[in-house]
């Protein structure tokens, strides 16, 4: 039954990237009915913090977009990048997984992709080349943000051992880590693909008027020299201060945040997930009273439309697994302590590996943390290759993978004949190898 279970899960993600977003919850229905009805398996939860989560961002991002806070950004953005146009490749990663350190969540790339796909094909750059990278360094980030609960959550669970470490000493290993598997990586994406003159099939497209126009959304003004309303700049404070605020909340919670009753029943501060869902939801609500905007143009914005076919795909893809791996999950894990004790090295492989299976970074964590601490793991080894815990990229399922591949409307980042051999699997491997590899050498260097 877990072969069985496994190949329809493939099957329904091989059939249902094939149709978009949309289409890959509506085929991912199928695969549920069949582990529920067909083989038994209790029906998982949908995935309803990430989703509220994403809403939140997108809503907030939406807002921004229709106060056109996002062309202010574009503007500075193309000003910078226009004197080395070349260099979007590596200054869009780089943006993006600073965006994510300073909010704790990887959805706010949802921002960033209309920004840097008019940039590249503005310069004629492959779009695919920064859109992709900058995708995987926004989830790269989350290892790397005070504010996100990936980070908090590994202070707790090492606190309770014999070598605790502070948020600080944390992000000591894992900002530079990540962030020099993110430069690799854009390093590697500088020359992927083809270039567009050379692109026979992105040629193809442009030939066609109507295509060229939707590629290259020709407008006639460069965006970098447009005039904008103060409201526009006023939304954009409003946006940055916010996320500020975000980061400060994540970094001083005992003393910003309000304590609530845990699962436990201890009081303790107000977790960053409804924190950062009130947050951006309060950004979107001042945006909207100081700078006027119509509630129309936010539902009528790509970057809502694009995040709201994210969230259906979270909907049906999370919950189809989340059916199949929460049923088989207690086999998984007994089977890989006994690797990650017998080669503590494996811990890396291992989180990796748990990171796919529940598409979250936290989840992982909380799931191979305390399994690793349990069985004598090293808490500098968890400390080592606290970038390991983002493996979600290699089935290309993840709403902003899916919401990068919606926003080049060049076609140039996709998801491959084969599934596997899309967009984002490369630089991820070598995004996470390379901070692993550096995180390793640090912890060991500081602690």
């Amino acid at each position: 039954m877990e072969l069985l279970g496994f190949i329809v899960l493939i099957a329904c993600l091989v059939v249902g990237v094939r149709y978009g977003g949309l289409g890959l919850a509506a085929i991912s229905g199928i695969g549920l009915v069949f582990f529920v009805f067909g083989i038994g398996l209790v029906p998982g939860k949908p995935p309803i913090a990430v989703m509220l989560t994403i809403m939140a961002v997108v809503t907030c991002s939406g807002f921004l977009q229709a106060s056109k806070g996002l062309d202010v950004m574009l503007k500075y953005a193309e000003k910078i990048l226009r004197r080395n146009p070349e260099k979007v490749t590596i200054l869009a990663p780089i943006t993006t997984w600073f965006l994510t350190v300073l909010c704790g969540t990887g959805h706010v790339v949802y921002t960033m992709f209309p920004i840097i796909y008019d940039v590249a094909i503005k310069q004629n750059i492959r779009p695919e080349r920064p859109m992709a990278v900058s995708s995987v360094a926004a989830q790269m980030g989350i290892g790397a943000s005070p504010a996100s609960v990936a980070v908090v959550s590994v202070v707790s669970m090492l606190a309770a051992t014999s070598h605790p470490f502070s948020v600080v000493q944390v992000l000591s290993v894992s900002m530079p880590a990540t962030l020099c598997g993110v430069i690799v990586a854009a390093l590697w994406s500088l020359k992927r693909g083809k270039d567009l003159a050379n692109d026979p099939e992105f040629q193809a497209k442009i030939a066609d008027p109507e295509q060229r126009a939707y590629i290259y959304e020709e407008q006639g003004e460069d965006s970098s020299h447009r005039e904008l309303p103060k409201s526009a700049y006023k939304a954009t404070f409003i946006f940055l201060a916010g996320i500020v605020v975000i980061a400060l909340f994540g970094s001083f919670p005992k003393e910003l945040l309000p304590l609530v009753p845990n699962s436990k029943g201890i009081w303790a501060p107000l977790s960053m997930t409804p924190t950062i869902q009130l947050s951006m939801l309060v950004i979107a609500a001042i945006i909207l009273l100081v700078c006027k905007v119509k509630s129309s143009d936010v539902v009528n914005g790509s970057v809502f439309k694009s995040g709201m076919v994210a969230v259906v795909s979270v909907y049906g893809v999370a919950w189809m697994a989340e059916t199949y791996f929460g049923a088989y999950l207690p086999g998984f894990k007994k089977t890989l302590s006994q690797v990650v004790l017998d080669y503590p090295w494996t811990y890396a492989i291992v989180l990796f590996l748990i990171s796919k299976l529940v598409n979250s970074q936290a989840a992982a964590l909380a799931i191979v943390v305390p399994m690793a601490l349990n069985i004598g793991v090293d808490p500098i080894i968890i400390l080592s290759f606290i970038s390991a815990c983002y493996g979600y990229f290699v089935l290309p399922t993840y709403p902003s993978d899916l919401a990068c591949i919606g926003f080049d409307r060049s076609g140039t980042t996709r998801i491959g004949k084969f599934v596997i051999n899309h967009s984002f699997i490369i630089p991820g491997f070598i995004g996470i190898a390379t901070g692993c590899c550096v995180g390793y050498v640090i912890a060991h260097l500081l602690y």
